[in-house]
């Protein structure tokens, strides 16, 4: 094991091994533990009572983030004519289609999220190869094929992300930067977990919610014990 730097001792300092913090506590000392000089993502990891193998115990969904995601998205609205109007004053960065589907077979991905049409899914189908790999594949379940695109450009760029669960029973995502307020980080956890538990599959028998871990980049991961979110 490498040796500790004079931060990552103090972060040890501050983290009472094996203790189970509440969500309020964790959302106050992931800003204490962190030493980067640029404004770190705050990320959580909550351990799921399912076998995503099974069709049936697949954990997927979207969440507002109430104060946001602290990161400038840019969102891609690949229209028909009539709804790039509505795209362009929600704020998406580049609206059009046929233009940006032949950018994209040439490997042109500079974007964090595609919202398109479900009359225009034939057309995207054939970019499954270059967007499938990035995460960038719109999907129904994650409110990114829809005929109301204006609204859900502006939702992406309000703070709605989408996640799902891995192949361990894990779901990752990133809610926020260290920047933001303790209230901030807690409001944003809170909304991402509540939503979790809204979606438990009912073929998910036994203790659903396994473990949280909140952290920010480089950071150590804060235990948080799951009845305390209930208590907010």
């Amino acid at each position: 094991m490498g040796k500790l730097t004079k931060n990552q001792k103090l972060a040890l300092e501050k983290i009472e091994a094996g203790k189970s913090y509440s969500l309020k506590e964790a959302s106050a000392l992931v800003k204490e533990i962190t030493s980067t000089k640029f404004d770190a993502s705050v990320d959580i990891d909550v351990r799921l009572g399912v076998d995503p193998r099974k069709a049936n115990q697949m954990v997927r969904g979207v969440v507002s983030l109430p104060a946001g995601t602290g990161k400038t998205v840019r969102v891609l609205a690949l229209c028909t004519p009539d709804a790039e109007a509505d795209a362009k004053a929600a704020g998406a960065d580049y609206v059009g289609l046929d233009e940006y589907i032949e950018k994209i077979k040439g490997g042109w991905t500079d974007v964090d999220v595609i919202i398109t049409m479900p009359s225009i899914m034939g057309k995207i189908g054939a970019l499954g190869r270059v967007l499938g790999p990035r995460g960038l594949m719109p999907n129904p379940k994650s409110g990114t094929v829809t005929n109301e695109v204006g609204k859900a450009v502006k939702e992406v760029k309000q703070g709605k992300i989408d996640f799902k669960v891995d192949k361990s029973g894990i779901v990752h995502t990133s809610i926020g930067k260290v920047s933001f307020t303790p209230d901030q980080i807690m409001e944003n956890a809170k909304a991402f977990i509540d939503t979790l538990i809204k979606l438990k599959p009912t073929t998910s028998k036994g203790v659903y919610i396994k473990s949280i871990f909140l952290s920010s980049t480089m950071s150590l991961g804060i235990k948080i014990d799951p009845k305390s979110v209930d208590e907010i």
